[in-house]
């Protein structure tokens, strides 16, 4: 039986692009005011280079005001999760009661900051479903294989599927054994996706993957 569900978060079960646009214009139009950045948002740039963001972004910029940028966009972020202007995938929590129904454990595993992960699961009531959520900050090599480790340690798990739209999620699932599913979402690519075991275009697709695996092992 499938014991466990291990989802990453963003571009998976939360759409990062209806607030990313918002809070990225939030950051820059206080820089402005600040007297730091003359002239547009920068946003095709910024999801291109998602990772050591700020020093592409602000390549003249003191390290100092680099870390100041990115608190106050963390904090942009979280307050527009928690005015509503984000959303979840469709189908996000009728798949989670379905699969709370049909004993199986959800996780969350992301490489978001904890505060981030809090206000999303906080604000569309997630713990309803989801046993715990983990973020990157967990641990200190900031590798998503090791995060994934962490969980299947901690709830002994020994059957489980991770679920991601990454190639960081796909290879975290490889990387313990385990199921790797590829979200074919906003931010997820073709040649990552071909790394998966299988590919979703629907979270409700989930249903019938925990449904199939189950029958099987029943047999």
């Amino acid at each position: 039986m499938l014991q466990s569900l291990i989802f990453d978060m963003d571009g998976t079960l939360f759409q990062t692009d209806k607030i990313l646009e918002l809070s990225l214009d939030d950051t820059f139009n206080h820089l402005r005011a600040l007297n730091q950045w003359d002239t547009g948002t920068p946003i095709d740039k910024y999801r291109e280079i998602m990772g050591k963001v700020w020093e592409a972004l602000l390549p003249i910029h003191s390290d100092e005001m680099r870390k100041y940028t990115d608190d106050y966009f963390l904090k942009s972020l979280v307050e527009n999760i928690r005015k509503g202007k984000g959303a979840l995938y469709p189908n996000v929590k009728e798949v989670f009661s379905y699969l709370k129904e049909n004993n199986c454990s959800i996780y969350i595993a992301s490489n978001g900051l904890r505060e981030y992960l809090e206000a999303i699961v906080d604000h569309y009531d997630l713990n309803n479903w989801v046993t715990e959520t983990f973020s990157i900050q967990q641990i200190q090599t900031l590798d998503k294989g090791e995060l994934v480790k962490t969980i299947i340690k901690k709830y002994d798990i020994k059957y489980a599927a991770v679920v991601g739209d990454r190639l960081s999620d796909i290879n975290a699932a490889k990387d313990n054994g385990l199921m790797a599913v590829g979200c074919n979402f906003d931010f997820a690519q073709e040649a990552e996706l071909a790394q998966a075991d299988v590919v979703i275009d629907d979270l409700k697709e989930l249903k019938t993957i925990v449904s199939n695996i189950n029958s099987s092992l029943s047999i």
